[in-house]
């Protein structure tokens, strides 16, 4: 078994399918059952009432997939103020209308972004709040130094949740076939473990205000921070 001393990058085989494939779809059902066991969405309702000064109206939601981690999270923290943008964007966004029309229903604009997560940041929108989930794992060494200081540059508060970095939390990892969990996602479920976060990992790189950085529940590393315009 792998060292967890350090982050270990490897490949995630969802990032390699196109969005049709079956066994891409597959994962993602799966995704969604792992979210909701994780509560990401609780967690990062948490953060974001326990951080922002006033209810963001600006939202943009890095690595968005299919729209339900953002609707989990929105969903806790109540309707949209007035005038509330909701921005999901991501490579390959398979947002669909079991996303889109919830969101609505809770008063957010949502625009739907095809974009690489550098072009979108550099085109230099400004946002409330940014958020990520199960996203940041994907980055290290200057590119996630780069992306940390291009959402800093963008948001006046992040936050983010995501795998910790634990042996407890590898072994759940090995055990999702129970589940009904395919071969893609007990891949990646691994490795995402591996490539996660804990300590004050996220904070040390961070260039505006760190807020908060912890393990939150058993599998999750969140943190929040301010950014350089907050």
């Amino acid at each position: 078994m792998a060292s967890l001393a350090a982050r270990r990058l490897t490949p995630e085989r969802l990032d390699d399918l196109p969005p049709s494939d079956p066994a891409a779809r597959a994962s993602r059902r799966d995704l969604r059952r792992i979210n909701a066991l994780m509560a990401q969405g609780k967690i990062g309702a948490d953060l974001v009432r326990a951080h922002a000064a006033t209810p963001p109206r600006r939202i943009a939601d890095l690595g968005c997939g299919d729209g339900t981690g953002a609707l989990r999270l929105l969903r806790r923290l109540g309707r949209a103020p007035e005038g509330g943008t909701l921005v999901l964007t991501d490579r390959q966004p398979v947002v669909t209308s079991a996303a889109l029309d919830p969101l609505a229903a809770l008063g957010w604009q949502v625009d739907v972004v095809a974009a690489d997560v550098f072009d979108y940041l550099d085109a230099g929108g400004r946002h409330d709040l940014i958020v990520t989930n199960l996203f940041l794992h994907h980055f290290e060494g200057p590119e996630l130094t780069r992306l940390l200081h291009a959402v800093a540059g963008a948001s006046d508060l992040f936050v983010a949740t995501e795998p910790l970095r634990s042996r407890l939390a590898l072994w759940p990892s090995a055990l999702l076939g129970l589940i009904g969990a395919n071969g893609v996602t007990r891949h990646d479920a691994r490795v995402s473990v591996e490539a996660g976060f804990r300590g004050q990992e996220m904070s040390d790189l961070w260039p505006g205000t760190p807020l908060a950085e912890g393990r939150r529940g058993a599998f999750t590393q969140g943190f929040a921070g301010r950014g350089l315009h907050g």
